[in-house]
């Protein structure tokens, strides 16, 4: 069974960067997707960008994209979300969350997966 662990969230000052991580262990397929995801306070989990590990294709919400970088490292077994510009509105707590049976390529949407991280919290100051 697969699981996942984030790390990297924190609190930066609006425009500044951070890079999440997400390292699963178990048994994790490469033809798969993995996508990182993000709720706020009183609102609904959306998507926020996908990755496929078997090829590498990526897909972002309209809301990051330019600022946002969906990556993996194979040599580490990591996926990496990079963020840059953040803004005020970025502020979520993020998880990582996959599915060997499921896509995440309509981001926003949250699909059905079934394996999540415990999150990891992004706090930007204006």
């Amino acid at each position: 069974q697969v699981q996942l662990a984030e790390s990297g969230g924190g609190s930066v000052q609006a425009g500044g960067s951070l890079r999440l991580s997400c390292a699963p262990s178990g048994e994790f397929s490469i033809r798969t997707y993995m996508g990182w995801f993000r709720q706020a306070p009183g609102k609904e989990r959306e998507g926020v960008a996908c990755i496929y590990i078997g090829g590498g294709a990526t897909y972002y919400a309209d809301s990051v994209k330019g600022r946002f970088t969906i990556s993996q490292d194979n040599a580490k077994n990591t996926v990496y979300l990079q963020m840059n510009d953040l803004k005020p509105e970025d502020t979520a707590m993020y998880y990582c969350a996959t599915d060997p049976f499921h896509t995440c390529s309509m981001v926003p949407a949250v699909p059905p997966f079934r394996t999540w991280g415990q999150g990891t919290q992004v706090t930007v100051s204006s």
